[in-house]
């Protein structure tokens, strides 16, 4: 695993909100996350995440028009929770430590991983921002995405605003249809350049959660795989928003608590 950051790369994350690492799995660690997250895709037997009954491609309360957004991607949550081989994939705690070196903080908690699978002919994912949906409110908060297939151009690679975090904020917003609603709260990147990053399987990219992006649609016949995983900083605290979180640990909690649960939001990585 190649896991080893320049003070360049760490630059440009922090200036840009976004950074690509070719060939981040070699052939064999490559082969044992494809099983891994196919495996534990199967024994979910379509249910999004293990705190819920829902389904893949139901409403989830959480992403609006769900029609649409089904056929986006299927989004399988906390795959980490369910299968060993993806929990020791997602515990890494080297992985954790360049979260730590990119984020600039001390250490590093799962807040969630998630399989997204654009299926043949699948829908673009509008530009968005992730913090604003999860339970914490963090600038520093990010996400690895890996390439289990090869992001292309053609079947739905991601995109990105350069330096976008710098200016975004907390609101939520939700992703719906219409590719540029984003850019209704946030204007003066109306007419920013993107940045496409067509990966191939087993490189990666880590990005802001306030940085904007999106992935354009599946125009091939194939399957657009990747595994990904939101970090939090070791301290971080309740926000109020649901997300991911279950009925009985929402009830447990009230604004302003550690989230700190090892169960949860395992600690994988402390300076």
């Amino acid at each position: 695993m190649n896991t080893d950051l320049t003070p360049e790369q760490i630059e440009s994350y922090r200036q840009n909100g976004f950074l690509v690492i070719d060939d981040f799995l070699n052939n064999d660690e490559l082969k044992f996350w494809r099983e891994a997250v196919t495996e534990a895709v199967q024994d979910r037997n379509g249910r999004k995440m293990p705190s819920r009954e829902v389904k893949v491609g139901e409403d989830d309360g959480i992403n609006e028009d769900s029609d649409y957004f089904g056929k986006v991607f299927d989004q399988l949550l906390n795959l980490w929770q369910t299968n060993r081989k993806v929990k020791q994939i997602m515990l890494d705690e080297r992985i954790g430590k360049m979260v730590a070196a990119l984020a600039g903080w001390d250490g590093t908690r799962i807040w969630h991983d998630q399989a997204l699978i654009k299926k043949p002919w699948a829908n673009p994912t509008a530009w968005h921002l992730d913090t604003p949906f999860w339970s914490f409110s963090d600038r520093r908060a990010l996400s690895i995405w890996v390439a289990l297939d090869d992001a292309t151009l053609e079947n739905g690679c991601l995109y990105f605003i350069p330096g976008s975090y710098q200016h975004t904020t907390f609101e939520k917003l939700g992703i719906g249809k219409n590719m540029d609603a984003v850019f209704d709260v946030y204007p003066a990147f109306r007419k920013a350049n993107s940045v496409a990053a067509p990966i191939k399987a087993g490189s990666c990219s880590f990005h802001n959660g306030l940085t904007i992006h999106g992935a354009g649609p599946n125009m091939t016949n194939g399957f657009r795989r990747a595994m990904t995983c939101a970090y939090m900083p070791d301290g971080a605290t309740f926000n109020g928003i649901r997300n991911i979180l279950s009925d009985e640990q929402v009830a447990a909690l009230k604004v302003g608590d550690l989230l700190n649960d090892n169960a949860q939001n395992p600690l994988i990585y402390k300076k």
